[in-house]
């Protein structure tokens, strides 16, 4: 874990062309509007959008004294406003950028700059297409410029609610080269939208809300990725909401994005944004009015970090956000928070003497941020402990914070239970105990073993065991760390399938399910080995799937948290997990692996049961819902949906198998599976062989399978209830009816004849319970005497 170091002053503006200019503009009494250094951090901009004296104005510093002609601009207030000082890396040569100064009616200045020659002006531009159009947010994503620009209606009494939706979010491609600048056609990604502000990762986009947008609309993100041409609506409350692929302009409008999810959206809460910043990972970093820090990826999911202190933000009040490799900084009211972004844990929290901080980018430093202030440019380094190979204090803190996450769920009282608590209060045992054989027994090697009380000594020899696979799985992370490239992958997943096995092997809760879905998204191809290794999946000899894992790893993948208790961020069920792995790497197994769910579920929980996973979604649902969130569906992919409803053997699902195969018109496969699951109750052959009838009575394609499909006709039908189904479900002819038509998908009595005569001719079931009674000794009886 890193640790910070001290504050040093590492530049009092000397080193930079015009030093005292920039020291005057920093301590006078208008604060800049936006200060922004370049990638190689040798030019710092200055953007000044006070009111004359003096006039707006753009000012580049250059540090370390380098000559040249200096670039400044101004503008009259009536002329449009500046929206966006831009740096786009320029491919003619690695490493080198241009500066790009947008305004807010689309002009676009792009400046170049050449040591010993200074700034240059290298074209001058148009963004908009439209006279009219205003840009209100712009930024760059690779060579692409990406705006969000107001197109005011032609009427001025148009409706308010037409009005809301006036604006257009474009992207353009900015090409710098040899011969100049060049740009891109404008590609409209999202029109008829509301304002958005928008904030570029290196691969995504993300699309923030304005503050005056409608309430209706200001409760979800949407995420641009520009090279799928894919548009993701997600809601911090409620995570990934709908992706959806924009193949044509017309499916850019807005209205019409939105149109299969406006029921979940409208019972959605209000977005709670105070500050939004993109790191350096790709996500975006939401900071809310009531201090809470969470990032969002890219496919929607969030994850809560860090809250700051001091209660709910006001409007007014700055809040700064910067990310160093896995460190967030972040900068309130005068104090600096140093939070490590993987686990949330604050490295350190400092009180600035400083009034304006502003972060610097530092290339090629991931270990110091470097702070802009009214007195210079301030490095705050990180440092690693001294004594790193004592992972004692981590692995103590470890050990109490997951002892204080289980007290606090089995306990009564509403107080919140905290480290500095458990370690004082002396009540809880069990962790004091645990973290004094973790630190006896991790360091017996390297120093005296110290003295362990006789309690613990017991305890000590008991997990023997389990210390030996975790300093085992310690050293394989060592070796995973400091592995050729040509060793990790097998590191990888050995790893891998300790962490699976482990997982399986303890309480699958909320926490635990989120790491195994991170794990199997990480590493796929190991965890599906993994998987296989748990569950010990092989085929035998008969070619059949057999699993030989224990009852309790098959309750922790049937009986784990289910999608209703784990919300929609984005984790879903371990069942679903494995489907998924199935899916991808050995589909033809799916249907096996279902089926043999199914047999442990029948004999581990009572039918109908509540508590098992049958007794709220059918196990063959789970796994055709893990079907259908694939990108893409193929003619494999009904065949999987196929086995998957017959391998249930569920009347419903049987059922539902036999209209898929006609509407496919599979006409073999349906007479097979008719005669296969007819046999499985009367109810179920019944329903079969009468919607067999039906389409026979439509049209002729199950002629050639007659001779096959009669016999499965149930006892108690009669020819009656037969020429009923019949009559009901003939074709509607739209001519008069003849005697002998020309065409030939015509119903004949020559076909049904087989079938009435089997009816006909078999023995009547109450005929043969009463014959016994109907018989009499002298047949036929006697005639009765006539009356006259």
């Amino acid at each position: 874990m890193k640790r910070a170091g001290m504050l040093r002053q590492v530049s009092d503006f000397s080193d930079f062309s015009r030093g005292h200019w920039l020291q005057e503009l920093l301590c006078g009494g208008e604060e800049p509007s936006h200060v922004q250094s370049s990638p190689d951090g040798q030019h710092l901009l200055v953007l000044q959008k006070s009111r004359p004296p003096p006039l707006p104005r753009v000012v580049a510093f250059q540090r370390h004294s380098i000559s040249g002609a200096d670039l400044e601009r101004n503008w009259q207030p009536p002329q449009p406003a500046l929206v966006g000082l831009l740096f786009l890396q320029s491919p003619v040569t690695l490493g080198s950028w241009v500066l790009a100064i947008v305004w807010e009616h689309g002009r676009t200045e792009v400046w170049h700059f050449v040591v010993a020659v200074g700034w240059q002006l290298l074209q001058t531009l148009e963004l908009c297409q439209g006279a009219r159009a205003r840009i209100v947010s712009v930024c760059s994503q690779g060579a692409s410029l990406v705006w969000c620009e107001e197109r005011p209606p032609l009427d001025a009494h148009s409706d308010m609610s037409k009005c809301a939706f006036r604006f257009c979010v474009c992207t353009r491609a900015l090409e710098v080269g040899e011969q100049g600048v060049r740009l891109g056609t404008v590609r409209i990604v999202l029109h008829n939208s509301p304002e958005y502000e928008v904030l570029a990762s290196p691969q995504h986009v993300f699309l923030v809300p304005a503050a005056a947008s409608f309430a209706t609309t200001s409760k979800f993100l949407l995420v641009w990725h520009p090279e799928k041409a894919k548009l993701t609506i997600t809601a911090p409350s409620a995570g990934f909401v709908h992706s959806k692929v924009l193949r044509s302009s017309s499916e850019s409008d807005f209205r019409k994005l939105l149109l299969g999810s406006v029921g979940l959206l409208s019972g959605l809460a209000s977005l709670d944004i105070h500050t939004s910043a993109v790191s350096n990972s790709g996500g975006l970093l939401l900071v809310s009015t009531k201090g809470a820090v969470n990032m969002v990826e890219a496919d929607g999911t969030q994850r809560h970090i860090f809250d700051l202190e001091g209660g709910p933000l006001a409007q007014g009040s700055p809040v700064q956000l910067k990310t160093f490799g896995s460190i967030l900084a972040c900068v309130l009211a005068g104090v600096l928070y140093l939070v490590d972004q993987n686990s949330g844990r604050l490295i350190e929290k400092k009180i600035l003497s400083m009034k304006e901080v502003r972060f610097l980018e530092s290339p090629g430093e991931e270990d110091s941020i470097q702070l802009l202030t009214q007195t210079g440019i301030y490095s705050f380094s990180f440092s690693k402990p001294e004594d790193s190979s004592r992972p004692e204090p981590c692995l103590v803190e470890m050990v109490f914070e997951e002892a204080c996450r289980y007290y606090q769920r089995r306990s009564l009282s509403s107080s919140k239970l905290t480290v500095e608590k458990l370690k004082k209060g002396g009540v809880f045992q069990a962790p004091v105990a645990l973290t004094a054989i973790l630190q006896h027994s991790l360091h017996q090697k390297q120093k005296p073993a110290r003295g362990l009380q006789d309690t613990y000594a017991k305890l000590l020899s008991t997990m023997s065991l389990e210390l030996q696979s975790y300093v085992s799985l310690e050293l394989l992370k060592t070796c995973v760390v400091c592995a050729p490239e040509s060793e990790v992958e097998s590191y990888c997943e050995e790893l891998v399938e300790q962490e699976v096995s482990r997982v399986l092997h303890s309480d699958v809760d909320k926490d635990n399910l989120a790491y195994l879905n991170s794990v199997f998204a990480s590493f796929p191809k190991a965890a599906w080995k993994a998987t296989r290794s748990c569950l010990q999946l092989q085929q035998n000899g008969d070619g059949l799937l057999v699993a030989r894992a224990t009852p309790e790893v098959w309750k922790k993948v049937l009986g784990g948290p289910q999608q209703e208790e784990v919300g929609q961020n984005g984790v879903v069920p371990l069942f679903e997990l494995i489907c998924a792995s199935f899916l991808r790497f050995k589909p033809k197994w799916l249907p096996s692996f279902v089926e043999l769910t199914q047999q442990y579920v029948s004999i581990s929980w009572a039918y109908s049961s509540k508590e098992g996973p049958e007794g709220r979604v059918p196990l063959y649902k789970r796994a055709l819902g893990v079907l259908a969130r694939k990108n893409k569906r193929g003619e494999a992919d009904d065949e999987m949906e196929l086995e998957l409803l017959l391998c249930s053997k569920r009347p419903k699902a049987v059922l539902q198998a036999l209209h898929l195969l006609i509407r496919l018109k599979r006409w073999q496969r349906v007479v097979e599976v008719a005669e296969k699951f007819s046999k499985l109750s009367p109810l179920l052959n019944k329903e079969i062989f009468t919607t067999l009838l039906a389409e026979f009575a439509q049209h002729r394609q199950l002629d050639p399978y007659l001779d096959t499909l009669w016999p499965l006709c149930p006892a108690e039908l009669t020819a009656s209830d037969i020429l009923t189904v019949v009559l009901q479900h003939l074709p509607c002819s739209q001519e008069d009816p003849v005697p002998f038509s020309s065409e030939r998908n015509q119903l004949t009595v020559g076909l049904l004849k087989p079938l009435l005569q089997r009816v006909v001719q078999r023995p009547c079931i109450q005929d043969e319970m009463y014959s016994d009674a109907l018989q009499s000794p002298i047949f036929p009886p006697p005639t009765p005497p006539r009356e006259h």
